[in-house]
Formats: C-alpha cells, sequence, structure tokens
C-alpha cells in the first residue's frame, strides 16, 4: 500500500497496466453493474444546474427515465448514483452508430456547453474510492476493474505498458490535484528501479 495525503493506494494502482478499448468493450461499464454512476454531494447540484445542456443529448428513454426517477437516485450500497433505464444503461448513456455507449454529460462537455467532465467516480474507473468508516478524512484508492468486461483494457495496457495510474491522470488530477499525482509517479518510478 501506498499512503500519501491521507490516501491509502493499493500497489496495483501503480503496478497493473490498463488502457480503455471502446473498440472491443464498447462501453459496457455504463450499462453492467448493481446500480448507476456513483456521485459526489457537488456533483448532484451540477446534474440539477446543467441538466438543460446534458438532456439535448440523451435518449428519449432516458429522459423518460429521469421524468420517473429524478435526476440522481439514492443507492442503500453505493449512496447517490444516477439512474438506469431497466436496471441497465445509465441515463445519460446513449449509443453511437457502432454500438459503443457514450455520455451525454461528456458530450454537452466536449462541445463546451459545461465545465464538468462527467461523474469523477466514471472517470476515474477502474480506480475506485472509498471513504474509511473509522476515519472520515481517510480514503482507500484501489484498482477495481472488472474481470470479464475490462479484459481488453487490461490486454491493452499491457500490450502498450501504461500503468493504470498514467491512463488516469487526467483523472487523478481532477480528484485530488497535481502534487497528488506527481507524489504517486515519484512513488512509482521508486518503486519500479527498486525491482530492477
Amino acid at each position: 500500500m501506498i499512503f500519501i495525503e491521507n490516501k491509502l493506494i493499493s500497489d496495483e494502482v501503480i503496478e497493473e497496466q490498463f488502457v480503455c478499448d471502446l473498440n472491443k468493450c464498447k462501453g459496457a461499464c455504463c450499462e453492467d453493474g448493481d446500480a448507476g454512476a456513483p456521485l459526489t454531494d457537488e456533483e448532484l447540484d451540477y446534474i440539477v444546474d446543467n441538466y438543460e445542456a446534458i438532456s439535448e443529448y440523451m435518449t428519449d428513454a432516458g429522459k423518460t427515465e429521469i421524468e420517473k426517477q429524478g435526476k440522481y437516485v439514492y443507492d442503500k450500497t453505493f449512496g447517490w448514483v444516477t439512474p438506469t433505464i431497466n436496471n441497465e444503461i445509465c441515463a445519460y448513456g446513449y449509443r453511437d452508430d457502432k454500438g459503443t455507449i457514450l455520455c451525454a454529460i461528456e458530450q454537452a462537455y466536449n462541445n463546451q456547453e459545461l465545465d464538468w467532465k462527467k461523474p469523477i467516480s466514471c472517470h476515474l474507473f477502474p480506480i475506485k474510492v472509498t471513504k474509511s468508516k473509522e476515519d472520515p478524512d481517510l480514503e482507500y484508492v484501489n484498482y477495481e476493474p472488472r474481470e470479464d468486461l475490462c479484459k481488453a483494457a487490461c490486454h491493452l495496457g499491457v500490450k502498450l505498458k501504461v500503468p493504470a495510474y498514467v491512463f488516469l491522470k487526467d483523472a487523478i488530477i481532477r480528484k485530488y490535484g497535481e502534487e497528488f499525482y506527481e507524489g504517486l509517479d515519484a512513488t512509482a518510478k521508486h518503486k519500479a528501479e527498486m525491482t530492477n
């Protein structure tokens, strides 16, 4: 384990290799799981405040689900999450002409209609962050790809020799800042030197 700024980071974050392979997985993480994407308290307000721009890229089914359930829902296990359609695809997801699931929030961001890329839990995947129940200031940062779903991403990461934390650099900096990422990178390089 690596300890940086009250964060306990599993060694797999720096040791395992991972690069999303959308051509193979088709964005299946947006429809496979026990609930929608976990949301922070700040993200709840962001979705409400920017829903008009986001909804331009949503499917009719997604908008209907939002009307039924609300812009976010509470899950006993995961807390606040995005709603899903029939417990499958995220209500904010849509498929392109190749069948790949894309995100309406990210599409609005890409078109410069808002300055929030997507939920941080989606941006960080397959890194998952959980808070300690004993110490509210402590967070666990773990590497948790889905075994079947992420097989292609794990293979591509190995092929390209890209560690998970490097692939997720933008997301990690967005969550914890440049200084945290630099500390993680320095630790990874030091560990690599020690093993060579």
